[in-house]
């Protein structure tokens, strides 16, 4: 009984310190690449979650709109931009 006790107390450390270490999300603007041209229907969308979301986070949303090749510029823009969150 003590093992399973022990065990289980030991998960549990884990996960509570784990959630503790991480930091608040996001710490900076974020930035929304929609692939299509602004005044659209994926525009308006777009810019009704950034609405959301910037409320929600404390943080401004910026919609960057990549219009072109039917979204695939918009896509390779986001396929290279930089991993940062």
């Amino acid at each position: 009984m003590k093992v399973k006790f022990s065990v289980v107390f030991a998960a549990l450390l884990l996960v509570v310190s784990s959630a503790v270490a991480e930091s608040d999300y996001p710490v900076k603007p974020v930035r929304l690449i929609v692939p299509f041209p602004p005044g659209g229907v994926s525009d308006v969308v777009g810019r009704l979650l950034a609405e959301k979301w910037s409320a929600a986070w404390g943080q401004p949303v910026v919609i960057d709109n990549v219009p072109g090749a039917a979204g695939t510029i918009g896509l390779a823009k986001l396929a290279k931009s930089p991993p940062d969150g």
